[in-house]
């Protein structure tokens, strides 16, 4: 009779341990969950925050850049965000020619704007998707050569690393 007594209280303990166990792995992944639709929510929720910059020219003027490091303006007299503009050996509509044909082999770019003194684009990031603005704008041309003023931006974040002046200095050697 004891042992039978004892197999029960044995069968009891087990199961009691292995509810402990099975409530703590599933309060273990309620915590994940929460966690992640927390974190995803924020995602969200910031994406949906983003307002589109003012782009485009003003009075002969590419937008200014924002007070953080991952703008660079070539009509901008700020030593951190100034780049110098792209000279290019030919006139505007070639220049605007070569320019969109870049634009076309460039991986996740699609050209936005493209007017006759002006071309707007976007450039979204691999992993992230974040979205750069990339603006050319030919406000003159002479016997010389064109001169291309250059404006790229991220939307979001602080620090881009120094991608828009990479992708600006890339463009430069391209176009010569």
């Amino acid at each position: 009779m004891l042992d039978k007594h004892l197999k029960f209280a044995n069968a009891n303990e087990k199961t009691d341990c292995e509810n402990r166990q099975q409530t703590a792995l599933t309060a273990r992944i309620m915590k994940y969950i929460a966690v992640n639709i927390v974190i995803f929510g924020f995602l969200i929720l910031s994406g949906c925050s983003i307002t589109m910059p003012k782009l485009g020219i003003d009075n002969g003027q590419l937008s200014s850049c924002p007070n953080s490091p991952n703008c660079v303006n070539s009509q901008s007299n700020d030593e951190k965000q100034g780049i110098p503009a792209i000279l290019f050996p030919g006139n505007s509509e070639q220049a605007k020619t070569q320019i969109l044909k870049l634009l076309g082999e460039m991986k996740r770019t699609k050209v936005v704007v493209s007017e006759e003194d002006y071309i707007h684009a976007e450039c979204t990031s691999a992993i992230f998707r974040f979205v750069d603005d990339m603006e050319f704008y030919f406000p003159e041309s002479d016997e010389n050569g064109t001169t291309i003023e250059v404006r790229s931006a991220s939307r979001t974040g602080h620090s881009d690393f120094g991608v828009n002046r990479k992708r600006v200095e890339a463009f430069r050697s391209l176009l010569k």
